[in-house]
C-alpha cells in the first residue's frame, strides 16, 4: 500500500521546500508526496512532509498556528525586506529602546490587515508577484487579514532584535519586519527566521534530511510517521457501526450521533476497531454527512 503518514522535517537553510519533497519522493519511492506550509530558502525549521494519502489531508494542516523566532536588523531596510535583497535605505538607531518596541509590537497583536511583499509567490493576473517585481514592475498587493496571536522579545541588542511569534496561516514575517521598523521609525528587515511549531509539530521533535535519509536506508522510516489524523485534531471524532462504514466507503451520506459541524466544519470518522475511515462535511439541507475524502488505510 506504500507509505502513508506525515514526516517533522527541520528543513535546513539553502535550500526550498520543494526540493525537501523531492528528496523525500526519491529516496522512499512514494511517488505521492507533498508539503504543507512552505519556508522559504533562508528560513529553517519545522516543515510537515505529507506521503501517500496524507497528501489529501495537508489541507487542514494550513489551519493550525505556527510560531516563529524572527531575528530582525534594525536600521536597515531591503527591497525583498530579508536579508536576500537589495539595501533600500538606512537610518539612525538614536532613542530606540525596549520599552519603545514592546509598546509598538502590541499594536500587531490580533487581527490585522498585512500586506504581503512584493517579492513573494502571490499571484497578480496568473503571475507570482516576485516574477513581476524582478522584471522591474511595480507591484501592488492588497491587505490580507491575519491574526498574530503573540509576539514577545526573546534578546534585544541594538540593531539586533529577536523575537517569538505566534501567527495564523497567511502571515509573512518579512511583512511584519518591515512593518515594525516604519512604525517605530528606523526601518527594519528580517535577518534569520526559524518555524519552531506548526500544529502538532514542534522542532525538538524535527528530523534532519540526514537523519531521514539514514532511517529510509534502514528501512526504518515508518516510525517516523505520524499518522494521518494527526492533522484532523479537534475536529469531532465519531465511531461507526458496520452498517454505516459500509455506506461511507461506498460514498453515501449518512447520519452521524453529532447533528451539527463543529468548530472545525468537519468530522472525522473511525470504524468500530479504530481505523480513520474518512472526513465528513454535514449537508445542512439533509442533515446527513457527507464523505468529503474518504480513506483506505
Amino acid at each position: 500500500m506504500g507509505l502513508n503518514g506525515l514526516l517533522n522535517v527541520n528543513k535546513p537553510a539553502g535550500c526550498t521546500s520543494f526540493s525537501i519533497v523531492a528528496s523525500v519522493r526519491r529516496l522512499s519511492g512514494e511517488r505521492r508526496v507533498g508539503h504543507a506550509g512552505t519556508l522559504d530558502p533562508a528560513a529553517t525549521g519545522v516543515l510537515p512532509v505529507c506521503l501517500g494519502q496524507a497528501t489529501r489531508v495537508a489541507e487542514y494542516l494550513l489551519e493550525y498556528p505556527k510560531e516563529y523566532v524572527a531575528g530582525i536588523e534594525l536600521g536597515i531596510s531591503t527591497d525583498t525586506y530579508d536579508g536576500e535583497g537589495r539595501i533600500t535605505g538606512r537610518s539612525p538607531l538614536h532613542d530606540i529602546s525596549r520599552a519603545m518596541i514592546e509598546g509598538v509590537l502590541q499594536s500587531f497583536e490580533g487581527t490585522i490587515d498585512q500586506v504581503p511583499p512584493a517579492f513573494s509567490a502571490v499571484k497578480i493576473r496568473g503571475r507570482k508577484s516576485y516574477a513581476l517585481a524582478r522584471s522591474g514592475h511595480e507591484v501592488i498587493l492588497q491587505p490580507r487579514r491575519v491574526q498574530i496571536y503573540h509576539i514577545q522579545i526573546v534578546r534585544f541588542e541594538l540593531p539586533y532584535l529577536k523575537l517569538r511569534i505566534s501567527c495564523s496561516k497567511g502571515t509573512y514575517i518579512r511583512s511584519l519586519a518591515n512593518d515594525l521598523g516604519e512604525r517605530i521609525g528606523c526601518r527594519a528587515y528580517l535577518k534569520d527566521l526559524e518555524r519552531t511549531s506548526y500544529g502538532p509539530f514542534e522542532i525538538n521533535d524535527a528530523i534532519t534530511p540526514d537523519q531521514l535519509q539514514k532511517a529510509i536506508a534502514e528501512g526504518s522510516i515508518d516510525r517516523l510517521l505520524y499518522p494521518l489524523d494527526c492533522a484532523l485534531t479537534g475536529s469531532d471524532r465519531v465511531y461507526l457501526d458496520e452498517r454505516q462504514a459500509v455506506s461511507v466507503e461506498k460514498g453515501l451520506d449518512v447520519p452521524l450521533a453529532i447533528q451539527s459541524p463543529c468548530s472545525k466544519g468537519y468530522c472525522s470518522v473511525y470504524t468500530a476497531e479504530g481505523r480513520l475511515l474518512a472526513v465528513m462535511k454535514f449537508v445542512t439541507e439533509s442533515g446527513l454527512w457527507h464523505p468529503q475524502k474518504v480513506f483506505n488505510l
